[in-house]
């Protein structure tokens, strides 16, 4: 099956009607007919029941299509990056990370290597947290990953970055939120929010908290959800700060402990290009000289 007649499937589930779909094409409806018939000799199966009042999608032929929306999104997206690099760059470092500011200072660093490397371009993968998977399979060539994520991982060389402080999230219009820094006892009579992946550094801390308080808390499945459900004053959490996006919709308020959540760029243990090692090398630095930002 080719690009066109990705575009003909799609266009007749569409309309419904092959002379419809056909004009809409700018072909002949016998070609759309038989290019129709083509696909399902090859796929093996009808994708359309055909009748006096149209064509209609099968059971299979809908999720068929389902799958080469998502399909025809892609490439469109792979061509226009394609686009993009073709005409630029002859090279592409690709960043896997879970959002935008968990490395913060990630902009600035493009900015400043691509200055100083004309035609290599640095693209983020926006990926979900604890997410290895397409790192592992080479769709990236650096991975943002808390340390205890993958340090077991055979053939990837870890690159410490920083040591991500534990916060309190809380509303603004908490009295916690005055505070410049929260201790134990300040958290008696709240529910606490734990779970979602929660590294073990944090669990520790999320531990000793409910130990020592015998407070309430709510297992919550992410930290979005945990996010949701502290603007729903269901309660306060504990999280490393490179998860701030920084938008001030919340207050990030340090906790009194000695943990902290180890952060690491990962590299392919394979990887020789000069280019990826130096742009390690430029973030590392970058949090180098700010070494409050992280602790």
């Amino acid at each position: 099956m080719n690009t066109k007649q990705m575009e003909y499937i799609l266009e007749l589930a569409q309309t419904g009607n092959f002379s419809r779909a056909a004009e809409n094409l700018f072909i002949s409806q016998p070609t759309l007919t038989y290019q129709i018939k083509v696909v399902e000799d090859e796929l093996g199966f009808l994708l359309f029941e055909r009748s006096g009042r149209g064509a209609m999608l099968t059971p299979a032929g809908a999720q068929f299509c389902t799958t080469l929306r998502n399909i025809k999104s892609e490439l469109k997206r792979a061509t226009e990056q394609g686009q993009n690099f073709s005409a630029r760059y002859r090279l592409d470092i690709s960043i896997g990370l879970p959002l935008r500011s968990a490395i913060y200072f990630l902009p600035q660093a493009i900015e400043t290597f691509e200055k100083e490397h004309p035609g290599v371009s640095v693209t983020p993968h926006f990926l979900p947290l604890a997410e290895s998977a397409s790192f592992l399979k080479g769709e990236e060539d650096i991975l943002f990953a808390m340390e205890h994520d993958v340090r077991h991982i055979p053939d990837v060389v870890l690159h410490p970055l920083f040591e991500s402080r534990i916060y309190l999230i809380s509303e603004k219009t908490s009295p916690l939120a005055a505070k410049e820094r929260i201790q134990i006892e300040d958290l008696a009579g709240q529910t606490l929010m734990v779970g979602g992946g929660s590294p073990p550094p944090l669990r520790r801390v999320q531990q000793r908290v409910i130990e020592a308080l015998a407070i309430p808390y709510f297992n919550s499945a992410n930290h979005d959800t945990t996010l949701t459900n502290v603007a729903a004053h269901k309660g306060v959490c504990l999280a490393p700060g490179f998860l701030n996006d920084h938008n001030g919709e919340f207050a990030w308020t340090p906790f009194d402990c000695e943990e902290t959540v180890p952060c690491v760029l990962c590299t392919h243990g394979n990887e020789s290009r000069r280019e990826v090692s130096g742009f390690v090398r430029l973030l590392q630095g970058i949090y180098e000289m700010r070494p409050a930002f992280a602790v």
